[in-house]
């Protein structure tokens, strides 16, 4: 998969995770929330050639993002979506933790496809970041 559609893969996956949020199906929004991460992760990585193969490769990924931009949330909020990735398969997260989590996902999603190297052109995710 190319570096830009796993931008528009994360995007779509943030619109989907609302959706059922919206629907009560918290199981599918937590997966839905998690991927999105991923895929933004994912899409800088891929730009950059660094390792993405694994969850490992992944979180190493968004703390060297969050240390290049010295931004802490960036590793931070990786680590929530890490959360609602072990949600989809135990279901344990409490009403608060969506109120006050998920909108650091969108935050996080946003963030990291503005780090993209050709983020802000031709309407690239992150042009309002």
């Amino acid at each position: 998969m190319l570096a830009q559609e796993h931008a528009q893969t994360a995007l779509d996956y943030l619109e989907k995770a609302d959706q059922y949020f919206a629907e009560g199906d918290l199981l599918q929004a937590s997966e839905k929330l998690w991927g999105a991460a991923a895929h933004a992760v994912l899409s800088v990585a891929t730009e950059r050639g660094w390792r993405d193969a694994s969850h490992r490769a992944l979180t190493e990924a968004a703390e060297s993002l969050a240390e290049e931009v010295n931004n802490p949330l960036i590793a931070s909020n990786f680590s929530t979506a890490r959360l609602y990735h072990r949600n989809f398969y135990h279901g344990f997260m409490e009403p608060e933790e969506w109120l006050t989590d998920r909108p650091k996902i969108h935050y996080f999603v946003a963030r990291v496809l503005a780090l993209r190297g050709d983020a802000g052109q031709n309407g690239q995710p992150g042009d309002a970041i």
